[in-house]
């Protein structure tokens, strides 16, 4: 392909497939490791998995005293210092050698040898003891091509190490004689049974190539060599490798079962969860296990010492005794035990990560069978995917002989006819399967996916990409890889597509967009946006003793707005392509309202306590300042719920949610602790008071130990259960139950209902907002909550501080537990609203006034003051509200949305203050590498601390340690808790 038209079309398709971005990624990148990965999704999940596999060996491990009572554990650390010998080694051995035998289902009656090296180590060990150069009768057949052969050459050294290794054996043995071993013609191919016993065949070694060229057995051909084992049981014997196989039989059960108890099976167990040492396991049926006891008593070869599984019964005599598998490093399934030890010296720390591997792979996946049956699956998932894809074929044309462990791909392009060029192509892909990524050659680098590492073929095999597909990944998981190396081999064609062009002297546009991950305008350049500002940005004085709304004036300045005095209608013409902000924060009445915005003459709104009727119209939304909507009742976002209209509903909440909390308090402690400050000062001022005999006269008690019921579990209430906490109250909060955890998990008390909340407690502060409105009954839904029942179960002479909205409280019932004493107090914060020609009063603080005169000296009551008269919170709600409002105007985002999202806008997620509220990922997100440093060394001191700790049991060593380390665990304590404080990362989670 020279032209520079073909060039750019073939460009151009692959920009068209790639435009909507990389697909889901894979939950494992390491599809280059084999069947037994542990599957951690993540460094997270790698490290709560390390964790798990330190309690899990602590729990299994015990220290023992001369009596056999547990005194302790051992650690991952003791066992890591080189343990090899003894007690736990030989039980860490034995333990891994059953679980192993067990959940593959190898019958009882075969033994399994182990040993140090891996899956080669594995194949020599059974070739050097099963075959012998000194019995002619024995006839050897592989499954590979002879070694040199043209089509043994095709699959380079690593796939003719097999048969290279046995013909060596013959060639180089006194009486050896190579031609003792018959060759497939091609890879991992079984012939007939009837070929097998003409041929004379009494070994059997399989390879299959699995591994390297994605083959499996076919049915069929496992049928034969079982039918040749069943012909004469005591002289055949076929060795296996099952390096792939293992939990990827894509058989009838019954030839698995059959495999499995028949045949001799090698296959490596090495790093089965990130261990130190690579070992073998062979299992042996009895009738191979005489045949190498036979072969010993006259040996053809030398075996290595660390390969052998028959040594002598004589340990004085090791030249002339008799050579036994009795005493080998084999376990006997059937007196579940080892009889012998591992010759050499292995990593007890890698045995027992088996173990606990192979445990919970059965816990995660299921039984062996459901382990094939999975492997079955994901091989079908791919061959299906295959099938649908124009760009791609299976290495392995047979269907039946495509292995169900790892499968290889090759890319059939029509547009890449240059084999050179199509290997560059397929070398850039592996970078962005990888981290690496690929940088373009305009010079802009395009991120790794890192989705698929290490997915190379082997030399010689018919495939650009192998993989491991096996039955412990999970289904999802396949169809991700396949879909991320179609994506990234596009994407490395685009690159390499471009720098073809260069060569010819043509530039294009970037395949990597310069904006990627940033928002796109959708604002129109030539309209002037209105907002209208209807409450007061600012909440001191200036000097003409005025509310200050300057900061909030130069923050939308600083914005690219326009901030205005007045109404839209006496603006006179706008600035296009930018928002204008209209302050006029004196609106309140329904009629002046609608007179202003009843048209929709503003696009969106701004508020804090002004109520929007239903038939004020703001195409593009609306923010209320804080955290209820209630007020904000215009149709465009379907009413204060923000449920339908055509525009998004937002709030701040948070800003106020401190002051409204300290309000709270305030009011509390006007009166608890109930120390009569007011008639103590008028006798000091008077000099009637003697310290020493007058303090008895005042008796009181302090807010430390009483219990304060929070109704609510939103930002306000949590503060306020925050303050009771810190002043030593027992905080009790009723909420729904999915903030039951998050209620514990700061120390409070979770109640199930408002009545066992307030039961006993000494005060009760409700914050759960109005709730829903109900049209039918003409309520919210949190109206009356407050009740007798209640107020019953409080403490006599409790306190009642309801900061919250005032309709949640039951008048009735409030008045008669003050009456009765069963509430000493009540401080109440609601809206009054005065009519200004009439006088007339309406709102929730009403009914409370008409309590209050039986009930004086007995309750506080306040105009909807604390959330809505401190400065600082009111302008950086503001600020807030005007980030939203642009963000919403300019991309369609819509940041705290309160009720539906209409159609055309994106969540933008939520924003609250530091600290206050839900914490989520934004939160860790904005941590500097420094604090992420500090919180994770912290985090590790602690966590070795009491790891330590719950794992020693001995006393004196134990006191050792806290002796030892206590001041570092307290001192790490304070920096990681103070962090966590200082970066608003306490408190319920929220996405």
């Amino acid at each position: 392909m020279t032209s520079i038209e073909q060039l750019k079309a073939a460009r151009e398709s692959a920009l068209s497939l790639t435009q909507h971005g990389a697909p889901q990624a894979t939950s494992n990148q390491f599809f280059g490791v084999g069947p037994i990965t542990d599957m951690a999704l993540n460094e997270v999940d790698a490290r709560q998995l390390r964790f798990e596999f330190d309690a899990w060996l602590e729990e299994n491990y015990p220290k023992l005293d001369d009596k056999g009572n547990r005194i302790g554990s051992f650690t991952t650390a003791e066992i890591g210092r080189g343990m090899h010998r003894g007690y736990p080694a030989d039980k860490v051995l034995n333990d891994m050698m059953r679980e192993i035998h067990r959940y593959f289902g190898f019958p009882k009656a075969n033994s399994m040898a182990v040993g140090l090296g891996g899956g080669h180590s594995g194949f020599t060990a059974a070739a050097l003891h099963l075959m012998t150069a000194n019995d002619p009768s024995q006839i050897v057949y592989v499954d590979t091509p002879k070694p040199e052969s043209e089509e043994g050459k095709a699959g380079g050294f690593f796939r003719q190490s097999w048969g290279t290794q046995l013909t060596e054996l013959q060639r180089y043995a006194a009486n050896g004689d190579e031609n003792r071993i018959l060759f497939a013609e091609g890879e991992g191919a079984i012939p007939s049974a009837s070929f097998l016993l003409e041929k004379g065949v009494k070994l059997f070694f399989g390879v299959g190539h699995e591994t390297t060229g994605a083959t499996t057995y076919t049915e069929q051909e496992i049928r034969n060599l079982l039918e040749w084992v069943d012909a004469n049981p005591e002289e055949h014997h076929a060795v296996i490798d099952a390096t792939s196989l293992l939990g990827a039989m894509p058989w009838a059960q019954e030839l698995v079962d059959g495999v499995l108890t028949k045949c001799n099976m090698f296959m490596p167990f090495q790093k089965a969860i990130g261990g130190i040492s690579g070992y073998f396991i062979v299992s042996l049926t009895k009738p191979a296990l005489a045949r190498i006891n036979a072969n010993q008593k006259d040996p053809a070869w030398a075996i290595p010492r660390q390969l052998k599984i028959a040594v002598p019964r004589d340990a004085k005599a090791p030249l002339s005794s008799e050579k036994t598998t009795d005493l080998g490093p084999i376990y006997d399934a059937e007196k579940d035990q080892m009889l012998g030890g591992i010759i050499n010296t292995f990593s007890t720390l890698a045995f027992a990560e088996t173990t606990f591997a192979v445990l919970r792979n059965e816990r995660m996946i299921g039984d062996v069978y459901t382990l094939n049956a999975r492997s079955k699956a994901n091989r079908d998932l791919v061959n299906q995917w295959i099938d649908n894809s124009e760009l791609f074929e299976l290495g392995v044309s047979n269907t039946d002989s495509r292995g169900a462990a790892v499968t290889l791909l090759k890319v059939t392009d029509s547009d890449i006819t240059d084999a050179d060029v199509h290997n560059r192509i397929i070398v850039k892909s592996k970078q962005m399967l990888g981290y690496e990524g690929i940088t373009h050659v305009d010079g802009t680098h395009e991120k790794g996916l890192d989705v698929a590492r290490y997915v190379n073929a082997f030399p010689g095999s018919p495939g650009d990409y192998r993989a491991w597909i096996g039955g412990i990944r999970p289904n999802e998981d396949i169809t991700a890889l396949l879909d991320n190396i179609q994506y990234c081999y596009l994407r490395a064609k685009i690159a390499v597509l471009e720098e073809l062009l260069a060569e010819q002297g043509e530039t294009v546009e970037s395949a990597v967009s310069a904006s990627a991950g940033a928002d796109v305008r959708l604002d129109d350049a030539d309209r002037a946006y209105k907002v209208l500002i209807a409450d007061l940005v600012g909440m001191v004085f200036d000097a003409d003793g005025q509310a200050d709304c300057r900061e909030v004036a130069a923050y939308i300045k600083s914005q690219g707005g326009e901030f205005h005095f007045g109404s839209v209608s006496e603006a006179g013409d706008l600035e296009k392509g930018k928002v204008h902000f209209f302050y006029q924060p004196s609106l309140s009445r329904e009629d002046e309202l609608l007179a202003e915005t009843g048209e929709g003459q503003y696009d969106a709104v701004i508020a804090a306590a002004t109520f929007f009727p239903a038939e004020s119209k703001f195409e593009l939304g609306g923010v209320r300042i804080g955290a209820g909507t209630g007020n904000m009742g215009s149709a465009s976002w379907g009413g204060g719920n923000g449920e339908g209209g055509v525009a998004p509903l937002m709030n701040t909440p948070s800003f106020n949610s401190r002051a409204t909390a300290q309000a709270a308090m305030k009011a509390l402690l006007k009166v608890l602790p109930d120390l009569q400050v007011s008639a103590m000062h008028d006798r000091v001022v008077a000099g009637d008071f003697d310290t020493g005999k007058n303090l008895a006269e005042f008796p009181t008690t302090k807010l430390e130990g009483k219990k304060l019921a929070v109704v609510g579990y939103g930002n306000i209430g949590r503060e306020v259960a925050k303050l009771g906490a810190a002043f030593g109250m027992n905080v009790s909060v009723y909420a729904r139950p999915a903030h039951q955890k998050w209620i514990e998990s700061e120390g409070f008390t979770y109640a199930a209902s408002i009545v066992e909340a307030a039961q006993d407690a000494d005060v009760l502060s409700p914050h759960t907002g109005l709730g829903a409105f109900n049209a039918e009954t003409g309520k919210f839904a949190n109206s009356d909550i407050i009740n007798a029942e209640v107020f019953s179960a409080m403490n006599q002479g409790a306190v009642l501080v309801n900061y919250d909205r005032g309709e949640v409280v039951d008048i009735e019932a409030l008045d008669a537990a003050l009456a009765s004493g069963q509430i000493r107090y009540a401080a109440i914060d609601a809206d009054l609203f005065k009519d200004p020609e009439t006088g007339a009063l309406s709102g929730p603080m009403v009914p409370y006034r008409n309590i209050y005169e039986k009930h004086v000296g007995k309750m506080e009551l306040l105009p909807h003051a604390a959330a809505d008269t401190e400065h600082v919170s009111r302008v950086e709600g503001a600020k807030q509200a005007v980030d939203q409002i642009l963000s919403v105007i300019k991309y369609r985002k819509v940041v705290n949305l309160k009720g539906d999202l209409p159609a055309g806008y994106t969540d933008g997620g939520a924003k609250t203050v530091n600290g206050v509220g839900k914490v989520n990922s934004s939160s860790v997100a904005s941590l500097s590498d420094e604090q992420i440093k500090q919180l994770a060394d912290s985090a590790t001191q602690l966590a070795a601390y009491w790891g330590a700790i719950n794992a020693t049991q001995d006393a004196d060593k134990r006191a050792a340690l806290v002796a030892e380390y206590t001041e570092m665990m307290v001192l790490n304590s304070n920096i990681y808790g103070t962090l966590l404080a200082q970066n608003g990362l306490q408190g319920p989670f929220g996405k």
